[in-house]
């Protein structure tokens, strides 16, 4: 079993790889500020497009949580970025266990999901989705509201865009409320992209 999840992550990787596009690559990592002291330090790009990253994600959704977290945990940005396109994938033809499994595994990783589009693509399909479906989970939204890592306080507000889409504001004002006077600019953004 251990020999056929490698050999499917193993091929994952490979597919990524043919995708690769070296100027691209250099482009995304200015984009996304790779640099040091920057907010990407350390993120390495492949110059994979978003559309090529979601054909191959179909291609391997079989894959379980445990071959997620091996993509997930990748300094390859495209490997986390296409390991969260098979988790939303997941979620979405899940019963209530299986998404609340899902929903554990995203707050668990939250350290991978370390970059703005990877949030924005993410946090409101799962655990913007399955807090407005599970009301006595929007501690969670708090709790990440007021984290010192910033990215699961851009969890906490582009997850409240589940909300937004079902008609109800309650949560995002609170939310944009608690990060008001954030001091970085990417958390002012994700508030004002709510509005």
């Amino acid at each position: 079993m251990e020999i056929i999840k490698h050999k499917k992550i193993k091929n994952l990787k490979k597919d990524l790889k043919k995708l690769a596009n070296t100027d691209k690559s250099r482009n995304l990592s200015r984009f996304f500020k790779t640099g040091k002291g920057q907010y990407g330090e350390g993120d390495i790009f492949l110059g994979i497009s978003v559309p090529n990253q979601r054909k191959t994600a179909k291609k391997y959704s079989e894959l379980q949580l445990n071959e997620i977290q091996d993509l997930l945990s990748s300094k390859i940005h495209e490997y986390r970025l296409t390991s969260l396109f098979i988790l939303i994938d997941k979620y979405n033809i899940s019963d209530y266990k299986a998404k609340k499994d899902i929903f554990d595994f995203y707050l668990k990783n939250t350290k991978n999901i370390n970059n703005w589009d990877l949030v924005d693509l993410s946090a409101p399909k799962i655990s913007g989705d399955y807090i407005f479906n599970n009301p006595k989970e929007k501690k969670t939204l708090y709790n990440l509201s007021k984290s010192d890592n910033l990215w699961e306080r851009r969890i906490a507000i582009l997850s409240t865009f589940a909300f937004i889409k079902n008609n109800e504001f309650d949560e995002a004002i609170k939310i944009s409320e608690i990060l008001l006077n954030d001091k970085h600019d990417l958390i002012h953004k994700a508030l004002l992209a709510g509005c």
